[in-house]
């Protein structure tokens, strides 16, 4: 048996269940000005994909990446969220102080 396509399929998911907090935690503490990490940590994960001998590995590094690109696109979608009142905002941020 090969399991190769259960443990990406596992790891896969892991990786979209980890990130969907942390898109809601991150714009929560940072709002939209930490996309630059997402995509920095993006391109890393990609290219260590590239140097990675094993199959496996690499296909995780590279789901990894691009659900990091993807954390971006959902930073800006999680913007509107917020102000549709569908996500508490943080009481200490900028932006809600600029708007006050």
């Amino acid at each position: 048996m090969d399991f190769s396509g259960i443990i990406v399929g596992f790891g896969t998911f892991l990786i979209i269940g980890i990130l969907h907090p942390v898109v809601i935690k991150g714009h929560y503490y940072f709002g939209t000005k930490c996309w630059p990490v997402f995509a920095l940590l993006g391109v890393a994960s990609c290219a260590t994909s590239l140097l990675t001998g094993n199959l496996v590995i690499s296909i995780l590094l590279a789901v990894l990446g691009f659900s990091l690109f993807w954390t971006i696109h959902e930073l800006f979608e999680q913007e509107k969220r917020v102000k549709k009142g569908w996500f508490p905002a943080n009481p200490k941020s900028v932006s809600k102080a600029a708007n006050s």
